[in-house]
């Protein structure tokens, strides 16, 4: 009976972590289909140089709060428990997306106001993913993590783009319904896990590390404000790399970082466990995340900028309507995932998360080399084929290396391990952005300027006013195209346009025009930009190759079985970088405990051959 037991609860609890996961991540993305609907409602131009900075953070200030917050509340999940920890994320993010679909404020104090209630409502995002991972590991036995591991990761993953979709369906409807649609699904998890989950996972009491918290919050957060800000104009610069505040922030909070990983060796009950990093399937795992992640994000905001501002308003699809249909377009990524991530999970708890991830990243790379290759005006069953491989790849990887680094941890260090492997993720995720947009950035400003004055010209354009539209930062035409609206309508204006011939101005605003000037330029950037998506993948399918066999950590309840790993583990390949003998690797993959704490519960990671 207890065996049964034991058996649906495990079921319980990843259907609950799922849903958990699955609701933070398409909160993650939903705004960027429906923020023209979104700013519409307020009032607001987003376009307006003095609004961008609202436009930004509306699409990155969730993002930039789970990246810093996550590693904490694992750390808090270790010492009070997981699933009371994830219990009061469920509910906190409940409560703010009741705030944000309640908004009742227009213009840039409503703009002010969703920024401050999504910044919230990240904080219970990140509650959930810090411990959803952690507390299917304590519910799974080690030769189903795998598969529930996948599940739970290919849902997230997926979600980031199913917002895409729910947001371009609900904004046009009501810009309301894109926080609405949350509630009653978070309102039922919360109630769910609160009746059903409990916590069966191993505690580490230890007090709160103030110090290491305040380091990392201050550092993290100063990058990713750097990277944010990095990529829009700064005085006569198309972007804000040179900007003295730009650079305070990055300097400014790399040196933070570096007094934070200072202190967390120094302290007796740190928040960031650095000595798990000699695990080599952590290490390993975590940097071919990182490096996914970079290959992955921006992946998202090129793709959706490629359909809406050249493929489809090509095919006769109003710049209006371009946001909902590139997000239907870019779904057969989704489906890459969901087939290839649950099966490659359930593989991996046989075979190990080696040659998954391994090949997931090839083929990955190989999926960036074929969207390479495609023309601007491709034909749409090339791309998909593409997005449907890259899917695949990434379904490949996510699964079996979320599962690896997970069961390579201590028991009492899992909760902290799954918010430091969240952080690089997230933290991936806005890196990626910057970098991603940085190098389209780079491509449109050498010859875009050019061809778009000698266009506006050659179309009764005043050429006074046509150097002044050509010599704006080409962010403004990424942002224009990534929110739907008429590009060059957006930038020339009414007046402008009401003074042309009625043939011109209608040529200028209509669907040809504006993709026909981006192509070149807009190529230019794909080819660099991708370029990077495949170097990075081609380093994350080498870390992931470096990780070892499949092995994972034995928690021995007797010294007797502390002997028999010890010998076990001589056996087999080295897992803490750096140890090379027989004698060094007997606690390979061991964590030193904190003092105070028995070395009992971290000895033993064990190769499985």
């Amino acid at each position: 009976m207890t065996e049964n037991r034991s058996d649906f609860y495990k079921w319980i609890a990843l259907s609950n972590t799922t849903l958990g996961v699955l609701i933070a991540t398409i909160n993650s993305s939903i705004l960027l289909i429906a923020l023209p609907d979104i700013f519409r409602g307020l009032g607001v131009n987003p376009l307006t140089p003095g609004n961008s900075s609202y436009l930004l953070w509306l699409m990155m200030g969730y993002l930039v709060v789970t990246a810093v917050l996550v590693v904490s509340f694992g750390r808090l999940g270790d010492m009070y428990g997981r699933v009371k920890m994830y219990n009061a994320g469920f509910a906190i993010f409940t409560i703010f997306s009741i705030a944000l679909t309640a908004t009742w404020l227009t213009g840039t104090s409503g703009a002010l106001w969703l920024i401050i209630m999504r910044v919230l409502q990240g904080v219970g995002g990140a509650l959930l993913m810090a411990n959803s991972s952690a507390i299917i590991t304590d519910a799974f036995p080690v030769e189903q993590r795998g598969l529930a591991l996948g599940l739970n990761m290919v849902a997230g993953i997926a979600g980031s783009f199913l917002g895409l979709v729910i947001g371009g369906i609900l904004g046009p409807i009501d810009w309301r319904l894109v926080f609405l649609v949350s509630v009653p699904v978070s309102a039922f998890g919360t109630a769910w896990a609160y009746l059903r989950l409990r916590d069966n996972g191993v505690r580490h009491h230890g007090r709160i590390d103030w110090w290491g918290n305040l380091t990392f919050g201050v550092g993290l957060i100063a990058v990713l404000v750097g990277i944010t800000y990095g990529i829009q104009p700064y005085g006569g610069h198309i972007m804000g790399w040179s900007s003295p505040f730009v650079l305070t922030c990055l300097i400014g909070g790399a040196l933070v970082l570096v007094a934070f990983c200072v202190i967390e060796t120094k302290v007796a009950h740190p928040m960031f466990h650095l000595d798990l990093f000699r695990i080599r399937a952590f290490a390993a795992g975590n940097i071919a995340s990182l490096l996914s992640g970079l290959g992955r994000g921006g992946l998202m905001f090129i793709l959706i900028i490629w359909l809406q501002g050249i493929w489809l308003p090509r095919r006769g699809y109003s710049f209006e309507s371009t946001p909902l249909w590139a997000g239907i377009f870019m779904l057969p990524l989704t489906v890459g995932f969901l087939v290839a991530g649950p099966l490659s999970g359930y593989l991996s708890d046989r075979y190990g998360a080696r040659p998954f991830a391994t090949g997931g990243m090839l083929v990955a790379a190989l999926s960036f080399v074929w969207l390479l290759l495609l023309p601007v005006n491709f034909s749409y069953w090339q791309f998909a084929a593409a997005l449907v491989v890259n899917g695949v790849g990434m379904g490949l990887f996510a699964s079996p290396n979320r599962a690896g680094i997970m069961n390579s941890l201590p028991a009492n260090r899992r909760g902290v391990g799954a918010g430091m492997s969240t952080t690089f993720q997230n933290s991936a995720m806005v890196l990626s952005i910057g970098i991603f947009f940085s190098l389209i950035i780079t491509g449109l400003a050498g010859s875009l300027p050019q061809a778009m004055s000698s266009g506006l010209v050659a179309h009764g354009v005043d050429p006074t006013q046509a150097a002044q539209v050509a010599s704006l930062p080409p962010v403004s035409v990424l942002f224009a195209s990534l929110l739907g609206y008429n590009p060059i309508a957006s930038l020339l204006g009414p007046h402008a346009l009401a003074s042309l011939p009625s043939a011109d101005a209608t040529y200028l605003t209509g669907r040809s025009f504006f993709p026909s000037l981006i192509s070149g330029p807009f190529h230019d950037g794909l080819v660099v930009a991708f370029g990077f998506a495949i170097i990075a993948c081609l380093v994350a399918a080498a870390a992931s190759w470096l990780r070892g066999g499949k092995y994972v950590h034995v928690e021995p309840a007797e010294p007797a079985l502390v002997t028999t790993a010890a010998t076990a583990s001589t056996a087999g390949a080295g897992v803490v970088f750096g140890s090379t003998s027989a004698e060094g690797s007997d606690q390979q993959g061991a964590v030193p405990a904190a003092p105070g704490v028995r070395h009992e519960a971290d000895a033993g990671q064990v190769p499985v051959r």
